[in-house]
């Protein structure tokens, strides 16, 4: 089936028209209103961060519950994605036919009992965004993203990436037709991660520098060359990752959990995630908030720092840590992120390299895997399950955001003793799984078995 959404098709459901879609600067002193087709990603009057707000059509909460349902069994373009099914709470759209859809989302819930045992619960569920078209939860806001850029007739977009979004930019401007540009520290990103991007056609350029550093450099260019951005700042890659909440929401019959926890890297998820439930909750989908906790590497919190300290937040101008898909230093969308954890009694806590090892290596055991950063979930929720913050036997939904192939090496290092953190530190292989090698031999291989 194409990938866009063909020219004529009448999906089901309401979209909004112009007048019911604006951007909002998210700065509570200035909340000043831009249309949602202007090319804005900061507010021009206070450089605050902008989000997408909506006038509802007014469809009762039990009735959207039935029609999310009924379009699981229907193989319409639009239906089939575990984002578009639920476009009635995203409906910044007014013509669906810019979609570009590569049926992302409808990702499982999987329980494990060995990581929970792990983590200090009596059960833990894990929310897997590596089952996504490019293996991670990117591409729940890339359509998103992408649709908006078709709406705007980009025909270049851009992102600064150390590897998820690069992945799933390049493959939804790919089905999109539009050009790809791809801008990432050199040397610091995962081949796996790269070799995606290359696959699907990206024009990509490592520069000399770290992420934060080359995305101030690459704003510039966007606005001297008309290019469309696609990072966490972009306010319809926030309205697409918000249905990775609806979607488990709705799995779960809409029995809220007692904890959603997360990684933490450019706090888009954070961010994406907090509106979607504070919606479901004003809609009448749901009548309560779960907690957020927000986990980050130890080499790579600034956001931890913020939060213990109770200051501003303070840029870390050389994050370091194996977990690249959350090596950010200076986190874009931590005031939205702020708002989210503080709004649902949630924490934020920090873990160490060993610690993230650990956990992903006992994710592997329970038969489910992910990339690094993924782990971060359960060696955070160890921590605060230690301290009594999370009670043993809380409701727990874990959100792994990336496939366990986007990073072999660290995987290899890892169950071979061979894992260094920054600095040359060495990682114990405490739940190392070492390969064997063995002789051309029935006899002897059997006798070892045995």
């Amino acid at each position: 089936m194409s990938s866009t959404v063909p020219a004529g098709m009448r999906p089901g459901g309401l979209q909004a028209s112009a007048g019911r879609a604006e951007l909002v600067c998210f700065e509570p002193s200035c909340r000043t209103r831009f249309a949602i087709t202007d090319v804005l990603y900061n507010c021009p009057k206070c450089d605050g961060l902008l989000e997408a707000i909506y006038e509802y059509d007014g469809r009762g909460p039990e009735d959207l519950k039935r029609l999310f349902r009924e379009r699981r069994m229907s193989n319409a373009p639009l239906d089939s994605s575990g984002v578009w099914r639920y476009r009635e709470l995203l409906p910044f759209l007014d013509d669906y036919t810019h979609v570009v859809t590569l049926r992302e989302g409808n990702t499982p819930l999987l329980d494990a009992p060995l990581a929970a045992r792990y983590g200090g619960l009596d059960r833990i569920t894990f929310k897997h965004q590596g089952f996504n078209p490019t293996g991670s939860f990117k591409d729940n806001g890339m359509t998103c993203g992408a649709a908006q850029a078709r709406r705007l007739n980009m025909k270049r977009v851009a992102c600064v990436s150390t590897g998820n979004t690069s992945a799933s930019m390049a493959a939804y401007a790919a089905a999109g037709g539009m050009e790809a540009l791809i801008f990432l520290p050199h040397g610091n990103i995962s081949f796996g991660k790269l070799a995606q991007a290359l696959e699907y056609g990206a024009k990509t350029l490592e520069v000399e520098a770290n992420f934060d550093e080359i995305l101030a450099l690459v704003r510039v260019l966007a606005q001297k060359l008309g290019i469309y951005l696609l990072n966490s700042m972009n306010p319809f890659r926030v309205e697409g990752q918000k249905s990775i909440m609806f979607e488990m929401l709705d799995q779960r019959d809409w029995r809220v959990p007692d904890w959603v926890v997360l990684p933490g890297g450019n706090l888009g998820n954070t961010s994406a995630f907090g509106k979607a439930l504070r919606e479901a909750r004003d809609l009448g989908m749901i009548d309560k908030l779960p907690r957020i906790a927000v986990i980050q590497a130890a080499g790579a919190a600034p956001f931890y720092r913020m939060w213990k300290d109770g200051a501003a937040l303070q840029a870390v101008t050389k994050p370091e840590t194996l977990a690249t898909a959350i090596r950010i230093g200076d986190p874009v969308s931590w005031p939205k992120a702020l708002h989210e954890v503080r709004t649902s009694n949630g924490v934020v806590e920090q873990v160490s390299e060993q610690e993230i090892a650990d956990a992903k290596a006992q994710i592997g055991r329970a038969g489910i895997g992910c990339e690094p950063a993924s782990a971060a979930t359960l060696a955070g929720i160890r921590k605060l399950t230690d301290a009594g913050v999370i009670d043993k036997a809380a409701d727990v939904v874990a959100v792994l955001t990336g496939n366990v192939l986007k990073d072999t090496d660290y995987i290899y290092k890892y169950h071979t003793n061979q894992l260094e953190a920054p600095g040359g530190v060495k990682i114990r292989s405490n739940f190392g799984n070492r390969s064997i090698v063995v002789p051309n031999d029935a006899d002897r291989i059997a006798e070892m078995l045995r």
